[in-house]
């Protein structure tokens, strides 16, 4: 199967649902122009990231939010996945991905590993999410990672054992410039982990990272999808907000795991066992 995927690098206003529901229905539109069927926005990109208290305010819930109503609407002739915080049943505030398809919610995921470190302090304003799954799609098999999500190697690969073909990863990193100020360190460390994923996993990997500034803090761009052998599909600007299309072939997901075994080898009843005897030493 052959489908054209779209990444959206969009930069987002904190606090103001509407403004940032508006930007992604002017993406959303130009996406279904180029004829994507799946579209993909960054971490929190509904609400923006630095919330902090706002998070309470700004929690949305998934089934009845207004601002969800109209991007399920959307989501009629596009699949969307979008970032936004969550006001869960359990009165939990999430940091979490949503999944749009044929007008309906589809999936969720709730970030299980929200930094507080360094710069970051999500973990005072969100809960972490306790489960991992993939879900199936009219696109296929797909998972559901963010940010730090994807810098713990268990979830990458538990989303791949679980059936997904296609990890997508929303995110909102920062920029942090080398020591010899050549380079952008993040925009290359980032890439260099999700193409060892892609390898690895035999996966398509996307990658839609924000741009912009918030609280004095600029967020560096660089989206980029890989395909199942790690090759570099497209890659977004950087600092600028940018909207890349590119089309996905399953077929290489066929044929990257037959050509090189290493996945289709991979043997989970090993994992579970020597896991158990871990945990329990």
């Amino acid at each position: 199967m052959n489908f054209k995927v779209a990444i959206a690098q969009v930069d987002s206003r904190v606090g103001d649902v509407e403004h940032n529901l508006h930007h992604h229905i002017e993406y959303v539109e130009r996406a279904r122009e180029l004829n994507a069927k799946l579209i993909l926005f960054p971490e929190l990109s509904l609400t923006g990231y630095t919330l902090r208290d706002l998070a309470w305010e700004m929690a949305l819930d998934a089934q009845s939010a207004p601002a969800l109503k109209k991007l399920r609407d959307a989501s009629a002739s596009i699949s969307i996945i979008a970032g936004f915080a969550e006001s869960a049943p359990d009165h939990g505030i999430y940091n979490s991905a949503l999944f749009l398809e044929a007008g309906e919610i589809r999936h969720i995921h709730r970030k299980i590993y929200p930094p507080t470190y360094g710069m970051f302090e999500e973990g005072r304003y969100f809960s972490p999410g306790k489960e991992i799954r993939a879900f199936d799609s009219k696109l296929g098999r797909l998972g559901m990672l963010v940010c730090e999500d994807s810098w713990h190697m268990s979830l990458p690969y538990l989303l791949a054992v679980d059936g997904a073909n296609i990890l997508c990863c929303l995110t909102a990193s920062p920029t942090r410039i080398a020591s010899d100020n050549k380079e952008l360190d993040n925009a290359t460390v980032n890439h260099e982990h999700l193409r060892v994923y892609a390898r690895l996993l035999s996966s398509y990997v996307l990658f839609s990272n924000r741009v912009g500034f918030e609280d004095g803090v600029n967020f560096w761009g660089g989206s980029i999808a890989f395909d199942p052998s790690g090759n570099v599909v497209k890659q977004a600007q950087l600092f600028k907000e940018d909207l890349i299309v590119f089309e996905v072939d399953t077929n290489e997901i066929q044929r990257a795991r037959r050509f090189s075994r290493h996945f289709l080898d991979e043997n989970i009843d090993i994992v579970k066992k020597n896991l158990q005897q871990i945990s329990k030493s």
